[in-house]
Parts: structure tokens; C-alpha cells; sequence
């Protein structure tokens, strides 16, 4: 059977975090778990608008600074944080597995016109 698309973007999650995809362990249990974080992954065809906007808003105002949105909910306690996946990587200081590093030539590359090749 295929996998689901929120399956393969957990254990993208997880890959990219350094931790691991839990599976289906039941509603209370997190998706992916890092030794530092519980991470709650939640895959839509489409996120709204509006917060792919706030989102952006912040990356543009940010310069060299971390792009951060809190959302507040009125009468709420609490606030929440948005950020891009990426930048919470880079605070953490977690590599990024999913970025290749460029492959090397697969042969030596052409010397210049009027040189000879090494035997």
C-alpha cells in the first residue's frame, strides 16, 4: 500500500529535526520526537491564507533576523509561534539531511585547448 502523505511529511519532519517518527501511538501521543522537542505535524492541501501572509511579512521585515509570527488569540492565556521550518533548524542547530550536497564531476574536467591530459 502507498504511503500517506502525512506519513512521508512526518517522517520528513523527523528527518529534518534529528528525531523520530512515532507513529500511530493514539491522539495524545506526539508525531516525531527529538531528545529537546514533542512535535505535533499537521499536513493540509492548503494552510490559510492569511497566516502564509503573516508568515511572509515577517521574512521580509526580518533582514538578518529570525522571521517569527505570534498568534494570539483574544482572552487567551497562551500565545503561539509560527516559524519557518528551516529557521527553527538553524536555531537549534540541527543539520539539514534533506539538502544534498553537490555531486563531484564524474570525470576529471577537459584541460585547456593545447594542453595534454596527465597518463
Amino acid at each position: 500500500m502507498p504511503d500517506r502523505p502525512w506519513k512521508r511529511t512526518e517522517r520528513r519532519v523527523a528527518r529534518r529535526l534529528g528525531g523520530r517518527r512515532t507513529g500511530a501511538l493514539g491522539r495524545s501521543a506526539p508525531d516525531v520526537l527529538t531528545p529537546s522537542l514533542s512535535v505535533e505535524v499537521k499536513h493540509r492541501r492548503r494552510l490559510p491564507s492569511w497566516l502564509k501572509e503573516a508568515l511572509g511579512q515577517a521574512r521580509r521585515g526580518a533582514g538578518e533576523r529570525l522571521p517569527l509570527v505570534v498568534l494570539h488569540e483574544h482572552g487567551a492565556r497562551e500565545d503561539m509561534a509560527l516559524l519557518y521550518l528551516r529557521d527553527l533548524e538553524r536555531l537549534l542547530g540541527v543539520a539539514h539531511p534533506t539538502r544534498r550536497a553537490p555531486k563531484p564531476p564524474s570525470r576529471a574536467p577537459k584541460p585547456p585547448k593545447g594542453e595534454l591530459r596527465p597518463a
